[in-house]
Order: C-alpha cells, then structure tokens, then sequence
C-alpha cells in the first residue's frame, strides 16, 4: 500500500510542475512578438505579449508558491529560504507588472504606433523596473531557489547548479546602469541584453525545473526484510 506522505508529495510535484511549465510557456510565447515588426508595433500586437506576460506571470508567482510549500515540507529548518524565494517571485511580478501597465498605457493613449519602452514620458520609468532591479530580484530568486531544491533535492542537482549559474550572469548585468539608455546596445540601462536576454534565462529555468519536477523521481530500494532464525533446541 503506498504512502499517503509519498503520494501527496508526487502530486504536489505534479501540480508545482505544471504550474512552472504554464509559467514558461505563456512567459516565453511573446518574445517572437518583439520581432514581427522593424519599427513600433501596432497597439494589437503589443498589447497581446503584455497579456500572455501578465498570465505567465501569474503562473509564476503560484509556481513560487507551490515549490516553498514542497521544499518546506521535505525539511523544514529551509522554510525561510524557501519563504525568501517567493518573496523575491512576488516582487519580480510587482516590477513586471508595474512596467507593463505603463508600456501599456502608452500604447493605448498614443494616436500613432510608438515604442512604449522608449517613447513616452513614462518610458524613463521602467528602465531600470526592466534592466537593474529586475537582475537584481531575479538572481536573489534563483539564488534562493536553488540553494533549496540543492539542500532538499527536490530536483536533479543539474537543476540547482544551472539556478546558480544564471544568477551569476543575471548579477553581471546590475551596473549597465552606468552605461546609458540605448537600446540598441546589448549592455546598457535599458539595453536588450539586461532587459531581454537576461531575463529570459529565468523562464527557460522554470522550465527545466518544471519538467523535473514532471518527472517521477526514483524509488529508493526496500530494504531486505530480516531473516528470522529457528530456535535452536538442545
């Protein structure tokens, strides 16, 4: 018969997986939208990447929320860490949702197609909501997040290490604060490698972990059952 504790641990696996890859996928699915069009975009097309975001966003903070909860349950003595993880996932939502209503909101309010990451009096707003602090949140997530999964192996370590190594690369892109507000260049305020590029290495993560966490871990062997020995009679 199995174990209910086992059992209720496979399901929470389950759900917090398919929460993660919900989170991924709807989070991935607009970046070809930013590529459609040379110049601004139509209201149409940047309205519908800021919906499929705010839906992978909502995803995410519930898969923050999923992995605490199973990460405290295997040890306890980690639930701060595991609490500090979706701290972190909460503020990353608040930033990106904050930057997305008002890129939003210049694209509703402008007669003619504009860029609302560049264009507008509220663009100067988002930059570093984008670039800096966003890197910032992220690597404190996934520093959190994999030191946990690392310590419980709730996952392959493979997994935690990968966290880590994006953390890093997420942390080199902090002081492109001093390097101006083109964004055109890759290293920069608001430059396409802090802004997008880094920021899409987080979600390819949730993926993977999303699809380990999918994955049915290994049974530990039973241990042999004891051999009873006859009395012995003399």
């Amino acid at each position: 018969m199995a174990d209910p504790a086992t059992t209720a641990e496979l399901r929470h696996r389950r759900v917090t997986g398919v929460l993660g890859l919900l989170a991924g996928l709807f989070t991935v699915l607009p970046i070809p939208l930013w590529f459609v069009y040379d110049g601004a975009a139509p209201d149409g097309n940047i309205l519908t990447r800021i919906l499929l975001t705010l839906i992978g966003i909502a995803f995410y903070v519930a898969f923050a929320a999923a992995l605490r909860t199973l990460v405290s349950r295997r040890d306890p003595s980690l639930e701060w860490v595991g609490t500090l993880a979706f701290g972190t996932a909460l503020l990353y939502a608040v930033l990106v949702m904050v930057s997305l209503s008002l890129e939003g909101g210049t694209a509703i309010a402008s007669v003619a197609p504009v860029d609302p990451t560049q264009d507008g009096p509220l663009a100067p707003g988002s930059f570093l909501m984008y670039g800096a602090i966003a890197r910032l949140v992220t690597a404190m997530f996934l520093i959190a997040v994999s030191a946990a999964t690392w310590r419980t192996r709730v996952v392959a370590r493979g997994v935690s290490v990968l966290g880590f190594a994006i953390a890093v690369f997420n942390l080199a892109f902090v002081p492109s604060v001093y390097f101006g507000g083109e964004a055109s260049h890759f290293y920069s305020a608001v430059g396409w490698g802090a802004t997008a590029f880094a920021a899409s290495f987080q979600f390819y993560w949730v993926i993977a972990a999303a699809i380990a966490f999918l994955h049915k871990p290994k049974q530990p062997a039973a241990a042999p059952a004891p051999v009873r020995q006859a009395p012995a009679f003399q």
